[in-house]
């Protein structure tokens, strides 16, 4: 089993049926067009930082990781965001990757 955060983990016990749904709408979502696995977790990601959400960054920086990004890749669907979205918050979420990708690296 993949190891998630305890907060997420706590959810995911407590709230079972959401969380099969929600599944399941990400399944839907993702087979609904055309693009593959790298390009949709890499729209996410560019998605989760224009939100400033800390821990869907990490999860869709993981994910695309997975999926074959590469780390210069994840920077720049970022980087892209300047102009839309500003410095600071790009800054962070930069940040954020680079909080995944030595765990990354370990493995």
């Amino acid at each position: 089993m993949k190891r998630y955060p305890a907060q997420y983990t706590e959810i995911m016990k407590r709230y079972k049926k959401v969380m099969s749904a929600l599944d399941g709408l990400g399944r839907a979502t993702k087979s609904a067009g055309p693009l593959n696995k790298k390009s949709a977790e890499l729209i996410q990601l560019a998605a989760a930082a224009a939100i400033r959400s800390e821990g869907s960054v990490h999860s869709h920086a993981r994910r695309a990781l997975a999926a074959g990004a590469r780390p210069d890749e994840l920077r720049h669907a970022l980087i892209l965001l300047t102009s839309t979205i500003g410095f600071p918050t790009v800054s962070a979420a930069l940040s954020w990757v680079d909080d995944v990708l030595p765990a990354v690296k370990k493995r």
